[in-house]
């Protein structure tokens, strides 16, 4: 289906008459298939007309899919192969919605340049092939001709500028994370909260676990803001719950892992609400201390993950902090060997500190690594809990926005894992769904 919008474009500029029609833009849209196919194919060359002076070519490919109006849209451009006229370009994926929107007859016109730095690229030729021809995979019907139309109106003997051959075609299907939740994966929620002194003493407003009778605090806010949209995809809405860094009784041992319902046994709390009474209890009965050590509670749903590897869960550990980690070198190794299993990590920083540490855990620029090893996967996602703050003071937005963010990575991450170990979703349920989506991730 195709929708033509049309806008008029008015002169407002200074020196010009307000109101004066200067023109008018155009759109066209198409609607998209639904096909969520993802085509791999890898292609090379041979014997490209010769376009540098001095040296040979530097050919690149530009794929252009047919609309159904006539006009055409760039879908893919190659990498520039450097110096030569028999290229092999690298293999590269493009959507086969991109590709032809699903009709798998829709020609595609593919131009073949010569680099250049200092003027427009040189065209040598193009040819036309379409999906349905694609996907007979290496064949000689997959041998183009590359023609350049201008030559072969001048020159008699012209036969083709060269030839492109394609040597792989795979296609696989690309699963989204509501395919994985509607047939049956499961989100473990984990909450892990920094109890050591430096937040200060709960008894003071100064403190970042301040008990304020008519507004949450920071922690507090961070827990229900992440907690209650992810808890709609965990069906039975118990969630493990820990503190870290403080004495606990009745000996007053250090602990960087103790439960917060103080239930050895049976960590689980019912629901987000349960996990918010018992942070609030143990506020009252833990000691604040010290140091800030990560490592023991990510090993410990780390444990629990290396159960469960057949997609049927997935867990994700919240860990809500005020300061600079003390066992670094032990939370770099923990989450290197986490990032194997099918399990994500959220941190949020709360309070004024610098979270420098944070960041280096956060592996979006450099991935994570311990002795020589690095993460098979980005499984943490760090965000400082002052940068989402309302400045009016309104709790309800900044518990939004940080929501937003710090479970942005998730569906991707989750993603990720699935696909490394060819785990495909299972069929979703014909009746009813077996989980709430209302709330997206």
């Amino acid at each position: 289906k195709k929708k033509v919008v049309a806008y008029t474009i008015n002169h407002k500029e200074k020196g010009g008459i307000p109101g004066k029609k200067c023109g008018t833009i155009i759109f066209f849209a198409e609607e998209l298939s639904n096909c969520r196919d993802i085509a791999t194919m890898q292609l090379c060359a041979n014997k490209l007309d010769k376009k540098d002076f001095f040296g040979k070519s530097d050919p690149f490919l530009v794929f252009y899919r047919s609309n159904e109006d006539g006009t055409f849209t760039i879908c893919h451009k190659t990498e520039v192969v450097k110096n030569t006229l028999n290229p092999a370009w690298q293999p590269f994926t493009i959507p086969v919605r991109a590709l032809c929107n699903g009709d798998y007859d829709r020609f595609a016109t593919v131009y073949v340049y010569q680099w250049s730095f200092a003027t427009s690229h040189d065209f040598i030729g193009e040819f036309t092939t379409s999906y349905r021809e694609l996907s007979r995979g290496q064949s000689q019907f997959n041998v183009y001709e590359v023609l350049n139309p201008k030559k072969k109106g001048k020159k008699k003997k012209y036969i083709n500028s060269g030839t492109v051959t394609l040597l792989s075609f795979k296609v696989e299907s690309e699963y989204t994370f509501v395919d994985y939740i509607k047939g049956g994966t499961q989100l473990n929620f984990t909450v892990a909260i920094d109890f050591t002194a430096s937040n200060g003493n709960p008894s003071q407003p100064t403190s970042l676990h301040y008990m304020n009778p008519y507004q949450m605090n920071a922690y507090a806010m961070a827990l229900k803001a992440v907690g209650e949209i992810i808890q709609d995809y965990d069906s039975d809405k118990l969630f493990p719950a820990y503190g870290f860094g403080a004495k606990i009784p009745p000996d007053g041992r250090i602990s960087h892992e103790f439960p917060l319902n103080g239930d050895h046994k049976n960590t689980n709390c019912n629901g987000i609400e349960g996990v918010l009474e018992a942070y609030y209890q143990s506020l009252r009965t833990v000691q604040l201390y010290g140091p800030t050590n990560f490592a023991p509670v990510i090993n410990q749903v780390a444990r629990s993950a290396a159960e469960v590897t057949d997609g049927s869960q997935y867990y994700v550990l919240l860990m809500i902090t005020d300061g600079v980690i003390s066992d670094m070198v032990q939370t770099k190794e923990a989450i290197v060997k986490a990032a194997s299993l099918p399990m994500s990590i959220i941190i949020i920083g709360v309070g004024p500190a610098e979270f420098d540490a944070m960041e280096e855990l956060d592996g979006d620029e450099v991935r994570i690594s311990s002795r020589g090893c690095y993460a098979e996967r980005d499984i943490v996602q760090f965000v400082p809990f002052r940068d989402y703050i309302d400045r009016s003071g309104n709790q309800v937005l900044s518990m939004a926005r940080l929501a937003k963010d710090v479970l942005a990575e998730i569906p991707e991450q989750l993603l990720s894992f699935m696909k490394t170990r060819g785990i495909k979703p299972r069929p979703a349920p014909t009746s009813t769904l077996q989980h709430s989506l209302h709330k997206p991730i």
